[in-house]
């Protein structure tokens, strides 16, 4: 088996929880898995098999090809899958215009899934959200989003223009703690970089997160994370998930 190409066809896992993720949610996209000979220590592994064979999957003992596709000594299972597509629904979204990082990305994808954001909009040039280091740092959330790719911003607009609209811009005309909204929005972000231009300032209310003069901005990732925690907190959200996740 060969390290993964954009151009490829699939993709894999790396570790035993996206492992997971990925055969409790789209096992039919499951190509094969592939386990470390030192498995059978992992609590993990039961259910990999249990899930395996529940649905059919082969399970091949392959030492040689985790320790090659592995950037790390600590991964003991592998699973192959077909690259999908998913389609956006029309909820709330989160827009990730040009992202590049693919630990951002990944770290993105699991604070969206924590706070109950499952539609992802990315505009290219962007990132591949199936290069497996990316599957890697989303710890399998990638697997519970919608995510789908447009090539430009303003036709994302004039298919959802009736959400309400929020770029997160340092020339934001808005103070976050001020906004508040119980409508459909898309919350808009730029990249690690460079965030967005200020064209974005025509789109809806642009926001900006106050801090200190100390720092010039904030991470993309931890910018997006006050931001759903600030937009989450008037949306429904499951009680006994939220037990589950804390006791």
């Amino acid at each position: 088996m060969k390290l993964y190409k954009k151009s490829d066809d699939t993709s894999y896992t790396l570790g035993v929880f996206p492992t997971i993720e990925l055969l409790k949610t789209r096992p039919k996209d499951v190509v094969r898995v592939i386990v470390h000979s030192s498995i059978e220590k992992n609590n993990g592994y039961p259910l990999i098999q249990e899930l395996c064979q529940q649905y059919h999957i082969h399970i091949d003992i392959h030492d040689k090809t985790i320790d090659k596709l592995s950037p790390k000594n600590n991964c003991f299972a592998i699973a192959v899958f077909k690259k999908y597509r998913s389609q956006i629904i029309d909820g709330n979204h989160v827009v990730l215009v040009n992202p590049m990082d693919m630990g951002n990305m990944g770290t993105i994808m699991r604070t969206m899934l924590g706070f109950n954001y499952t539609n992802l909009i990315i505009i290219r040039p962007a990132v591949d959200i199936f290069d497996p280091k990316v599957v890697r740092s989303s710890m399998g959330a990638i697997f519970h989003l919608n995510i789908q790719y447009y090539d430009s911003f303003s036709t994302y607009y004039k298919q959802f223009q009736h959400h309400e609209f929020y770029p997160l811009m340092l020339k934001g005309a808005k103070n976050i703690h001020k906004v508040s909204t119980n409508h459909i929005h898309s919350l808009v972000f730029g990249n690690e970089s460079c965030g967005l231009p200020d064209e974005y300032l025509e789109y809806g209310q642009s926001v900006f997160i106050p801090h200190t003069s100390y720092i010039d901005s904030l991470n993309l990732s931890m910018a997006l994370g006050l931001t759903l925690f600030h937009f989450s907190k008037g949306m429904f959200i499951d009680q006994s998930v939220l037990r589950n996740q804390f006791e």
